[in-house]
């Protein structure tokens, strides 16, 4: 497989800057309560190319989307408080135009002095965003002279503001968050110090396969948790009771517990459960062996024993990879294998890389993230990059002359 980066990719760094309209992709898609930012992470994750573009004397034109309004103005899903959030951050006022095309854009560029910030109204109140459609994608480019992508997490979304604007404008470049997770992402992928651990959860196995599969050619080791390791159970011959099963599944897993034997990869599934009648808060919780949950019942979390395990398979680490949760971990009847887990790979010594909203909010809430190597901003794009896809918009981006 050969090696891709972004040292392959024109980068922010590579643009004179000075005086042009730049058309910045960035991820705001931030949660938004009672019409405030509650979690401004993604938002300070692009500040650096922001503050590049801005010292450059660019006028720097900001794009994102917010949740799924699904091609429809609703408030809800508005990005001025995101705007009035980025004002405070930058200490400087940040323009916000009420639409992302059209008089209302066009009017908003033309004022823009340059080292002034502006940020366009969510690009998915249009159809033509998740559609990649042309005339869309036309309109915004209009708007710029430069593009710059710096959302990381919708890189693996072919959609008008991530494709479209560029193909466009004929060019685009990498900012300086998109650098930093493809030179971690690459690392792992490609030059990663051995032995290498891979931690998989999360609650399907079919949202995992082509990167378990992957996995299987690189890792010493890949660990199974959450519901999709019920998949795997069953296809051992396990009695599940009400747990979580993909059906259509069970060969799949078999499939990939056979080719993890014949490669000599240490495939490691929980060896004990926390079970419950049901997934409610308040219930009660049972600890059993992977051979005796009851009927009627669930499995929601590995066990201690688990950990005990998964911490030692850890200990002679030198890189480890993890993405989704290995129980239901927003309750905290079900919590602690993950973030038993969250704590063990921090403290692995190895170099560490979390992909995935729930299992970077694991590292948060177990009080460990400032200990991982590199967090990923972005699940759905880390995961696709590992599992060896092209990312449609890194693949866009204007490539490095040789």
């Amino acid at each position: 497989m050969a090696e891709r980066s972004s040292l392959d990719k024109l980068s922010i760094k590579d643009l004179d800057l000075g005086g042009k309209k730049v058309f910045m992709r960035v991820d705001f898609n931030v949660p938004i309560q009672n019409n405030e930012v509650a979690d401004d992470t993604r938002i300070r994750a692009a500040l650096p190319s922001i503050q590049l573009a801005k010292s450059a004397g660019a006028k720097v034109i900001l794009a994102s989307h917010l949740g799924r309004p699904k091609g429809e103005r609703k408030p809800e899903f508005s990005l001025k408080p995101v705007a009035g959030r980025l004002s405070e951050i930058l200490a400087e006022e940040v323009m916000f135009a009420n639409d992302c095309v059209g008089e209302e854009a066009q009017g908003a560029v033309g004022r823009l002095a340059p080292g002034g910030v502006l940020l366009l109204e969510n690009v998915r109140y249009h159809q033509g965003e998740t559609k990649n459609d042309t005339e869309f994608a036309r309109q915004m480019a209009l708007l710029a002279e430069e593009y710059v992508n710096d959302a990381f997490g919708t890189a693996h979304r072919a959609h008008a503001s991530t494709v479209g604007v560029p193909t466009n404008l004929g060019k685009g470049a990498a900012g300086l968050l998109i650098n930093k997770e493809l030179d971690a992402l690459s690392h792992v992928l490609y030059r990663p110090a051995k032995p290498v651990v891979a931690i998989f959860g999360g609650a399907k196995v079919s949202d995992k396969i082509e990167v378990i599969e992957n996995f299987l050619g690189m890792a010493d080791t890949i660990i199974l948790g959450g519901g999709m390791a019920f998949t795997f159970f069953a296809a051992q011959g396990k009695e599940i009771g009400n747990s979580l099963l993909e059906e259509d599944k069970i060969e799949v897993a078999e499939t990939l517990l056979k080719a993890a034997d014949r490669q000599g990869v240490d495939l490691v599934l929980p060896v004990d459960l926390v079970v419950a009648p049901a997934l409610e808060a308040g219930v009660e919780t049972r600890v059993v062996d992977v051979d005796e949950i009851p009927k009627q019942w669930m499995g929601l979390d590995v066990g201690p024993r688990s950990v005990e395990l998964f911490t030692e398979k850890l200990s002679s680490a030198q890189t480890v990879i993890w993405n989704g949760p290995l129980g239901v971990f927003e309750m905290e009847e079900f919590a602690q294998g993950t973030l038993g887990i969250a704590r063990a790979v921090a403290g692995s010594g190895a170099f560490t890389l979390i992909g995935g909203g729930d299992s970077v909010s694991a590292v948060k809430k177990a009080g460990v993230a400032e200990q991982i190597s590199h967090v990923s901003t972005g699940g759905g794009a880390s995961m696709e990059f590992l599992a060896g896809k092209e990312l449609p918009g890194i693949a866009v981006l204007t490539d490095k002359e040789s």
